[in-house]
Protein backbone atom coordinates (compact mmCIF):
# COMPACT_ATOMS: atom_id res chain seq x y z
CA UNK A 1 0.00 0.00 0.00
CA UNK A 2 1.21 3.54 -0.81
CA UNK A 3 0.58 6.82 0.90
CA UNK A 4 -1.63 9.20 -1.09
CA UNK A 5 0.44 11.62 -3.17
CA UNK A 6 -0.17 15.27 -2.19
CA UNK A 7 -0.79 17.61 -5.08
CA UNK A 8 -2.33 21.04 -4.53
CA UNK A 9 -0.84 23.41 -1.94
CA UNK A 10 -3.10 25.03 0.67
CA UNK A 11 -2.05 27.72 3.16
CA UNK A 12 -2.85 26.31 6.62
CA UNK A 13 -4.17 22.99 7.87
CA UNK A 14 -5.35 22.24 11.39
CA UNK A 15 -4.74 18.53 12.02
CA UNK A 16 -6.12 16.35 14.77
CA UNK A 17 -8.57 13.67 15.78
CA UNK A 18 -11.66 15.75 15.06
CA UNK A 19 -12.74 13.19 12.48
CA UNK A 20 -14.60 11.26 15.24
CA UNK A 21 -17.01 12.18 18.02
CA UNK A 22 -14.89 13.13 21.00
CA UNK A 23 -15.62 16.26 23.02
CA UNK A 24 -12.13 17.74 23.22
CA UNK A 25 -11.18 16.93 19.65
CA UNK A 26 -14.36 18.56 18.30
CA UNK A 27 -13.53 21.66 20.32
CA UNK A 28 -9.90 22.12 19.22
CA UNK A 29 -10.45 23.52 15.70
CA UNK A 30 -13.01 26.04 17.02
CA UNK A 31 -10.48 27.25 19.57
CA UNK A 32 -7.65 27.53 17.08
CA UNK A 33 -9.70 29.55 14.60
CA UNK A 34 -10.81 31.87 17.40
CA UNK A 35 -7.28 32.23 18.74
CA UNK A 36 -5.78 32.81 15.29
CA UNK A 37 -8.26 35.28 13.77
CA UNK A 38 -8.00 36.49 10.22
CA UNK A 39 -6.58 33.22 8.92
CA UNK A 40 -8.22 30.65 6.67
CA UNK A 41 -7.80 27.01 7.67
CA UNK A 42 -8.60 23.62 6.25
CA UNK A 43 -9.52 20.95 8.81
CA UNK A 44 -7.87 17.57 8.40
CA UNK A 45 -8.06 14.24 10.14
CA UNK A 46 -7.33 10.74 8.95
CA UNK A 47 -10.57 10.25 7.04
CA UNK A 48 -13.16 12.49 5.43
CA UNK A 49 -16.06 13.18 7.79
CA UNK A 50 -18.79 15.74 8.30
CA UNK A 51 -19.38 16.30 12.03
CA UNK A 52 -21.19 19.63 11.73
CA UNK A 53 -24.38 18.05 13.09
CA UNK A 54 -22.53 17.65 16.40
CA UNK A 55 -21.01 21.13 16.38
CA UNK A 56 -17.83 19.93 14.68
CA UNK A 57 -16.43 20.54 11.21
CA UNK A 58 -16.37 19.08 7.76
CA UNK A 59 -13.04 17.26 7.89
CA UNK A 60 -10.90 16.16 4.97
CA UNK A 61 -8.31 13.38 4.96
CA UNK A 62 -4.76 14.61 5.41
CA UNK A 63 -2.51 13.89 2.46
CA UNK A 64 -4.39 15.07 -0.63
CA UNK A 65 -2.83 18.54 -0.40
CA UNK A 66 0.50 20.02 0.65
CA UNK A 67 -0.06 22.60 3.37
CA UNK A 68 2.26 25.53 3.83
CA UNK A 69 1.54 25.29 7.55
CA UNK A 70 0.50 22.16 9.44
CA UNK A 71 -0.63 22.68 13.01
CA UNK A 72 -1.19 19.65 15.25
CA UNK A 73 -3.87 21.28 17.35
CA UNK A 74 -3.53 19.27 20.58
CA UNK A 75 -4.69 16.10 22.24
CA UNK A 76 -3.07 12.80 23.13
CA UNK A 77 -1.63 12.48 19.63
CA UNK A 78 1.85 11.16 20.35
CA UNK A 79 0.77 7.73 21.55
CA UNK A 80 -2.33 7.00 19.44
CA UNK A 81 -1.46 3.98 17.30
CA UNK A 82 -2.88 3.26 13.87
CA UNK A 83 -4.88 0.35 15.29
CA UNK A 84 -6.48 2.53 17.97
CA UNK A 85 -7.20 5.32 15.52
CA UNK A 86 -8.76 3.01 12.94
CA UNK A 87 -11.07 1.34 15.46
CA UNK A 88 -12.24 4.65 16.92
CA UNK A 89 -13.23 5.83 13.44
CA UNK A 90 -15.71 2.96 13.02
CA UNK A 91 -19.29 2.75 14.19
CA UNK A 92 -19.82 0.53 17.28
CA UNK A 93 -20.86 -2.61 15.39
CA UNK A 94 -17.95 -2.35 12.95
CA UNK A 95 -15.55 -1.69 15.81
CA UNK A 96 -16.71 -4.78 17.68
CA UNK A 97 -16.24 -6.90 14.55
CA UNK A 98 -12.74 -5.49 13.92
CA UNK A 99 -11.68 -6.09 17.51
CA UNK A 100 -12.97 -9.65 17.44
CA UNK A 101 -11.11 -10.35 14.19
CA UNK A 102 -7.79 -8.54 14.69
CA UNK A 103 -7.15 -7.80 18.36
CA UNK A 104 -5.15 -11.00 18.93
CA UNK A 105 -3.09 -10.62 15.73
CA UNK A 106 -0.99 -7.42 15.82
CA UNK A 107 0.50 -7.94 12.34
CA UNK A 108 -2.88 -8.38 10.68
CA UNK A 109 -4.27 -5.53 12.77
CA UNK A 110 -1.53 -3.18 11.54
CA UNK A 111 -2.16 -4.12 7.91
CA UNK A 112 -5.91 -3.66 8.33
CA UNK A 113 -5.41 -0.27 10.03
CA UNK A 114 -3.11 0.99 7.28
CA UNK A 115 -5.69 0.02 4.68
CA UNK A 116 -8.51 1.65 6.66
CA UNK A 117 -6.65 4.90 7.18
CA UNK A 118 -4.89 5.19 3.84
CA UNK A 119 -1.54 5.87 5.47
CA UNK A 120 1.47 3.82 6.49
CA UNK A 121 2.20 6.05 9.51
CA UNK A 122 2.18 3.81 12.58
CA UNK A 123 1.42 6.87 14.72
CA UNK A 124 -1.02 8.39 12.23
CA UNK A 125 -1.86 11.61 14.06
CA UNK A 126 1.85 12.57 14.01
CA UNK A 127 2.59 13.96 10.54
CA UNK A 128 6.01 15.14 9.38
CA UNK A 129 7.61 17.26 6.71
CA UNK A 130 6.78 14.84 3.91
CA UNK A 131 3.22 16.21 4.12
CA UNK A 132 4.30 19.85 3.78
CA UNK A 133 4.96 22.06 0.80
CA UNK A 134 8.65 23.04 0.47
CA UNK A 135 9.59 25.50 3.20
CA UNK A 136 6.40 24.77 5.15
CA UNK A 137 6.04 25.15 8.92
CA UNK A 138 5.37 22.20 11.23
CA UNK A 139 3.76 22.96 14.62
CA UNK A 140 2.84 20.73 17.57
CA UNK A 141 0.62 22.64 19.98
CA UNK A 142 0.21 21.33 23.56
CA UNK A 143 0.25 17.67 22.55
CA UNK A 144 0.18 14.78 25.02
CA UNK A 145 1.71 11.35 25.29
CA UNK A 146 1.54 10.13 28.88
CA UNK A 147 1.84 6.47 27.86
CA UNK A 148 5.08 7.10 25.97
CA UNK A 149 6.98 4.48 27.95
CA UNK A 150 4.42 1.84 26.92
CA UNK A 151 4.88 2.49 23.18
CA UNK A 152 6.94 -0.01 21.17
CA UNK A 153 10.44 1.21 20.38
CA UNK A 154 9.69 1.49 16.64
CA UNK A 155 6.76 3.81 17.38
CA UNK A 156 8.84 6.01 19.66
CA UNK A 157 11.56 6.32 17.05
CA UNK A 158 9.06 7.46 14.41
CA UNK A 159 7.55 10.09 16.71
CA UNK A 160 10.98 11.30 17.83
CA UNK A 161 12.04 11.77 14.22
CA UNK A 162 8.97 13.82 13.37
CA UNK A 163 9.16 15.93 16.53
CA UNK A 164 12.79 16.63 15.71
CA UNK A 165 11.63 18.15 12.39
CA UNK A 166 9.16 20.55 14.03
CA UNK A 167 9.52 24.31 13.87
CA UNK A 168 7.75 24.47 17.24
CA UNK A 169 6.48 21.91 19.70
CA UNK A 170 4.97 22.13 23.18
CA UNK A 171 3.51 19.45 25.45
CA UNK A 172 0.62 19.70 27.86
CA UNK A 173 1.79 17.77 30.94
CA UNK A 174 4.88 17.03 32.98
CA UNK A 175 4.86 13.28 32.28
CA UNK A 176 5.05 13.77 28.51
CA UNK A 177 7.71 16.44 28.96
CA UNK A 178 9.87 14.20 31.17
CA UNK A 179 9.51 11.19 28.85
CA UNK A 180 10.63 13.21 25.84
CA UNK A 181 13.46 14.84 27.79
CA UNK A 182 14.77 11.33 28.52
CA UNK A 183 14.84 10.84 24.73
CA UNK A 184 16.83 14.03 24.20
CA UNK A 185 13.87 16.21 23.18
CA UNK A 186 13.26 19.23 25.41
CA UNK A 187 9.92 20.91 24.78
CA UNK A 188 8.16 23.57 26.88
CA UNK A 189 4.91 23.01 28.70
CA UNK A 190 1.67 24.55 27.44
CA UNK A 191 -1.78 23.97 28.93
CA UNK A 192 -4.40 22.32 26.75
CA UNK A 193 -6.11 24.82 24.39
CA UNK A 194 -9.45 24.07 26.06
CA UNK A 195 -8.44 26.30 28.97
CA UNK A 196 -9.40 29.10 26.55
CA UNK A 197 -12.98 27.97 25.94
CA UNK A 198 -14.65 30.44 28.31
CA UNK A 199 -12.52 33.31 27.03
CA UNK A 200 -13.22 32.49 23.37
CA UNK A 201 -16.83 31.33 23.54
CA UNK A 202 -18.26 32.51 26.85
CA UNK A 203 -21.16 34.40 25.28
CA UNK A 204 -22.07 31.57 22.95
CA UNK A 205 -22.03 29.07 25.81
CA UNK A 206 -24.07 31.38 28.07
CA UNK A 207 -26.70 31.70 25.35
CA UNK A 208 -26.78 27.92 24.97
CA UNK A 209 -27.37 27.54 28.72
CA UNK A 210 -30.65 29.43 28.48
CA UNK A 211 -32.34 27.20 25.91
CA UNK A 212 -33.31 23.65 25.02
CA UNK A 213 -32.01 20.64 26.87
CA UNK A 214 -29.57 22.59 29.05
CA UNK A 215 -32.27 24.88 30.39
CA UNK A 216 -34.44 21.80 30.99
CA UNK A 217 -31.72 20.30 33.22
CA UNK A 218 -31.50 23.50 35.23
CA UNK A 219 -35.28 23.52 35.63
CA UNK A 220 -35.22 19.87 36.74
CA UNK A 221 -32.62 20.61 39.44
CA UNK A 222 -33.19 24.17 40.69
CA UNK A 223 -30.86 23.41 43.61
CA UNK A 224 -28.08 22.63 41.10
CA UNK A 225 -26.54 19.55 39.54
CA UNK A 226 -23.21 17.85 38.95
CA UNK A 227 -22.35 16.98 35.36
CA UNK A 228 -21.46 13.28 35.47
CA UNK A 229 -19.68 11.26 32.79
CA UNK A 230 -17.74 8.01 32.69
CA UNK A 231 -16.45 5.78 29.91
CA UNK A 232 -17.37 2.19 29.14
CA UNK A 233 -14.35 1.13 31.25
CA UNK A 234 -16.58 1.58 34.30
CA UNK A 235 -19.20 -0.93 33.20
CA UNK A 236 -18.41 -4.02 35.32
CA UNK A 237 -20.81 -4.97 38.11
CA UNK A 238 -18.48 -4.15 41.02
CA UNK A 239 -17.70 -0.71 39.63
CA UNK A 240 -21.37 0.06 39.02
CA UNK A 241 -22.14 -1.03 42.57
CA UNK A 242 -19.51 1.39 43.88
CA UNK A 243 -20.81 4.20 41.66
CA UNK A 244 -24.35 3.70 42.98
CA UNK A 245 -23.16 3.71 46.60
CA UNK A 246 -20.88 6.75 46.28
CA UNK A 247 -23.20 8.83 44.11
CA UNK A 248 -26.15 8.12 46.41
CA UNK A 249 -24.05 9.52 49.25
CA UNK A 250 -23.12 12.56 47.16
CA UNK A 251 -26.80 13.25 46.46
CA UNK A 252 -27.69 12.88 50.15
CA UNK A 253 -24.83 15.03 51.45
CA UNK A 254 -24.97 17.85 48.87
CA UNK A 255 -28.61 18.00 47.78
CA UNK A 256 -27.42 18.23 44.17
CA UNK A 257 -28.82 16.31 41.25
CA UNK A 258 -26.83 14.38 38.65
CA UNK A 259 -26.93 14.92 34.89
CA UNK A 260 -25.13 12.26 32.83
CA UNK A 261 -23.67 13.29 29.49
CA UNK A 262 -21.50 11.57 26.90
CA UNK A 263 -18.15 13.21 26.14
CA UNK A 264 -17.56 10.84 23.25
CA UNK A 265 -19.71 8.55 21.11
CA UNK A 266 -16.77 6.96 19.25
CA UNK A 267 -15.79 3.36 20.15
CA UNK A 268 -13.92 2.98 23.46
CA UNK A 269 -15.63 6.13 24.76
CA UNK A 270 -18.96 6.45 26.63
CA UNK A 271 -21.88 4.02 26.75
CA UNK A 272 -25.31 5.58 27.29
CA UNK A 273 -26.63 2.17 28.35
CA UNK A 274 -24.54 2.31 31.53
CA UNK A 275 -26.17 5.61 32.46
CA UNK A 276 -29.57 3.99 32.10
CA UNK A 277 -28.56 1.23 34.49
CA UNK A 278 -27.25 3.77 36.97
CA UNK A 279 -30.43 5.83 36.86
CA UNK A 280 -32.56 2.78 37.66
CA UNK A 281 -30.52 2.16 40.81
CA UNK A 282 -30.20 5.71 42.16
CA UNK A 283 -32.96 7.37 44.23
CA UNK A 284 -35.89 8.33 41.97
CA UNK A 285 -35.71 11.81 40.46
CA UNK A 286 -32.07 12.41 41.35
CA UNK A 287 -30.52 11.75 37.94
CA UNK A 288 -31.29 12.79 34.38
CA UNK A 289 -29.78 11.65 31.07
CA UNK A 290 -28.55 14.42 28.78
CA UNK A 291 -29.18 13.12 25.29
CA UNK A 292 -27.47 15.76 23.17
CA UNK A 293 -24.08 14.98 21.62
CA UNK A 294 -23.68 18.54 20.34
CA UNK A 295 -20.39 20.13 21.34
CA UNK A 296 -21.95 23.43 22.42
CA UNK A 297 -24.72 21.75 24.40
CA UNK A 298 -22.08 19.81 26.34
CA UNK A 299 -20.07 22.97 27.01
CA UNK A 300 -23.22 24.73 28.23
CA UNK A 301 -24.26 21.79 30.40
CA UNK A 302 -20.89 21.88 32.16
CA UNK A 303 -20.83 25.67 32.46
CA UNK A 304 -24.30 25.66 34.08
CA UNK A 305 -23.38 22.92 36.56
CA UNK A 306 -22.07 23.10 40.12
CA UNK A 307 -19.12 20.94 39.06
CA UNK A 308 -17.96 17.96 37.03
CA UNK A 309 -17.31 14.33 37.95
CA UNK A 310 -15.99 12.10 35.19
CA UNK A 311 -13.28 10.33 33.25
CA UNK A 312 -13.12 12.88 30.40
CA UNK A 313 -10.07 15.14 30.43
CA UNK A 314 -11.89 17.84 28.50
CA UNK A 315 -14.93 17.67 30.73
CA UNK A 316 -12.49 18.54 33.49
CA UNK A 317 -10.75 21.29 31.52
CA UNK A 318 -13.99 22.98 30.43
CA UNK A 319 -15.03 23.01 34.10
CA UNK A 320 -11.62 24.46 34.98
CA UNK A 321 -12.00 27.18 32.34
CA UNK A 322 -15.30 28.22 33.99
CA UNK A 323 -13.83 28.17 37.49
CA UNK A 324 -15.86 25.15 38.58
CA UNK A 325 -15.06 22.22 40.92
CA UNK A 326 -13.99 18.98 39.23
CA UNK A 327 -13.20 15.39 40.13
CA UNK A 328 -11.59 12.94 37.70
CA UNK A 329 -12.37 9.22 37.90
CA UNK A 330 -9.63 6.61 37.52
CA UNK A 331 -10.77 3.55 35.50
CA UNK A 332 -10.94 0.39 37.60
CA UNK A 333 -8.33 -1.49 35.53
CA UNK A 334 -5.87 1.42 35.23
CA UNK A 335 -3.29 -0.09 37.59
CA UNK A 336 -0.04 1.87 37.60
CA UNK A 337 -0.37 3.10 34.01
CA UNK A 338 -0.26 6.91 33.78
CA UNK A 339 -3.51 8.78 33.23
CA UNK A 340 -3.76 11.95 31.18
CA UNK A 341 -6.33 13.58 33.50
CA UNK A 342 -4.09 13.10 36.52
CA UNK A 343 -1.00 14.24 34.64
CA UNK A 344 -2.74 17.42 33.54
CA UNK A 345 -4.01 18.20 37.04
CA UNK A 346 -0.59 17.56 38.58
CA UNK A 347 0.98 19.93 36.06
CA UNK A 348 -1.46 22.82 36.15
CA UNK A 349 -3.89 22.75 39.08
CA UNK A 350 -3.69 23.68 42.79
CA UNK A 351 -3.11 20.87 45.29
CA UNK A 352 -6.46 21.68 46.93
CA UNK A 353 -8.33 20.51 43.82
CA UNK A 354 -8.87 16.71 43.70
CA UNK A 355 -7.05 14.91 40.91
CA UNK A 356 -7.71 11.30 39.96
CA UNK A 357 -9.76 9.21 42.40
CA UNK A 358 -11.17 5.70 42.34
CA UNK A 359 -14.91 5.13 42.37
CA UNK A 360 -14.70 4.29 46.09
CA UNK A 361 -13.46 7.82 46.80
CA UNK A 362 -16.08 9.84 44.92
CA UNK A 363 -18.03 11.29 47.84
CA UNK A 364 -14.92 12.42 49.73
CA UNK A 365 -13.46 13.98 46.57
CA UNK A 366 -16.70 15.78 45.64
CA UNK A 367 -16.98 17.30 49.11
CA UNK A 368 -13.33 18.37 48.90
CA UNK A 369 -13.81 19.88 45.43
CA UNK A 370 -16.94 21.82 46.43
CA UNK A 371 -15.05 23.28 49.40
CA UNK A 372 -12.29 24.85 47.29
CA UNK A 373 -12.81 28.64 47.37
CA UNK A 374 -14.23 30.08 44.16
CA UNK A 375 -11.39 32.62 44.05
CA UNK A 376 -8.82 29.81 43.93
CA UNK A 377 -10.60 28.19 40.98
CA UNK A 378 -10.99 31.49 39.13
CA UNK A 379 -7.35 32.44 39.71
CA UNK A 380 -6.23 29.04 38.38
CA UNK A 381 -8.33 29.50 35.25
CA UNK A 382 -6.93 33.00 34.67
CA UNK A 383 -3.35 31.81 35.20
CA UNK A 384 -3.74 29.02 32.64
CA UNK A 385 -5.22 31.40 30.10
CA UNK A 386 -2.13 33.55 30.44
CA UNK A 387 0.14 30.50 30.16
CA UNK A 388 -1.61 29.41 27.00
CA UNK A 389 -1.46 32.87 25.40
CA UNK A 390 2.25 33.14 26.20
CA UNK A 391 2.99 29.76 24.60
CA UNK A 392 0.95 30.40 21.48
CA UNK A 393 2.68 33.74 20.98
CA UNK A 394 5.96 31.85 20.66
CA UNK A 395 4.91 30.14 17.43
CA UNK A 396 2.25 32.39 15.92
CA UNK A 397 4.97 34.58 14.43
CA UNK A 398 6.24 31.59 12.45
CA UNK A 399 3.06 31.45 10.40
CA UNK A 400 2.56 33.25 7.15
CA UNK A 401 -0.57 35.36 7.00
Amino acid sequence: MKNPQPSVSVPSVLFGAFDRHNFGDLLFPHLMTALLPGRAFAFAGLVERDLRAFGGHRVRALGAERPLQLIHVGGELLTCTAWQAAVMLLDPAEAAAAIARYDADPVAAAEWAADQLGTLRIEPYVAGRDILAPGGKLIFNAVGGVEWCHLPLAHREVVKTVLGQADWASVRDHLTQAALQAEGLDFPLCPDPAVMVAACFGERIATQQRQGDVQAMQDAFPQGYLALQFSSDFGDDATLDALVRELSQVIASTGLGLVCYRAGAAPWHDDAGLYGILRQRLPPGTMRLFESLNLWDICALIAASRGVVGSSLHGRIVALAHGLPRVSLVPPQQGDRPLKMTAFAETWEPDSVPRGVTVDEIERAVIQALAVPAAVLQDNAAHLRECYRHSQAQWTGLLAV
